[in-house]
């Protein structure tokens, strides 16, 4: 029995409904052209400031995806140091030091191919302690053979939601993802590819922890392409 998406032959080469589609789509390329008016406008000063302040945002919303809440004065002082701007007082926190590092390396060098070392390395940088919580996970290398679950609810009273695929299927699976990514970046509009993209990273879920956040910056570098 077919449960989940990844379990049906080539579900990787899903289509979509341009039709649905296209309102959205037209509306979304309206206010990033509005954006990108206003930020014609400014000087490199405040352009740079303006980047930051997105860039802060940015962190601490992908933070919260997997329930991470990140200080954020600790997250502008780190974004402040690394785009060379006035930072106040210097708060170390190397959580959000290693997510504004992945998420500067996926804006910053977005053509840049994407690799699995490039991914792991991501990954890593999300957990320098090499904890996730109390709990010892895998850094900078793929999930091992612990089936990868979302479960909700209390203890004898779960409900699982969804089951990713087996570790031994982890590998072949990032494998076409990684290949799809480098060969559609001027195949398909950069927004359905964004949103496609972390609809398949999501899937395979490759990692112990720190999925939603890798599969976030994906979504910034496909936009950033565009």
């Amino acid at each position: 029995m077919t449960k989940y998406i990844w379990q049906k032959k080539d579900w990787y080469d899903f289509n979509y409904d341009h039709k649905a589609l296209i309102e959205l789509l037209a509306k979304a390329r309206l206010m990033q052209g509005n954006m990108l008016g206003k930020m014609s406008l400014l000087d490199i000063n405040q352009e740079i400031e303006a980047q930051a302040e997105v860039l802060i945002e940015e962190a601490v919303r992908t933070a919260e995806i997997e329930g991470m809440s990140l200080n954020r004065d600790a997250v502008r002082s780190s974004v402040a140091m690394r785009l060379g701007l006035p930072h106040g007082v210097n708060i170390k926190d190397r959580n959000a030091d290693g997510l504004v590092e992945v998420l500067l390396d996926a804006i910053h060098f977005n053509e840049k191919p994407l690799t699995q070392e490039r991914l792991n390395a991501w990954q890593a940088a999300l957990f320098p302690t090499g904890y996730s919580g109390l709990k010892k996970i895998r850094t900078g290398e793929l999930r091992g053979h612990d089936p990868m679950r979302v479960i909700s609810g209390p203890i004898g009273k779960e409900k699982m939601h969804f089951e990713a695929p087996p570790a031994q299927q982890i590998k072949k699976e990032l494998s076409h993802f990684i290949n799809w990514w480098n060969d559609s970046s001027d195949k398909m509009d950069g927004m359905l590819r964004a949103a496609a993209a972390h609809l398949r990273f999501i899937t395979i879920h490759p990692y112990e922890d720190g999925n939603g956040r890798i599969a976030r910056a994906l979504t910034d570098m496909a936009l950033s392409q565009d």
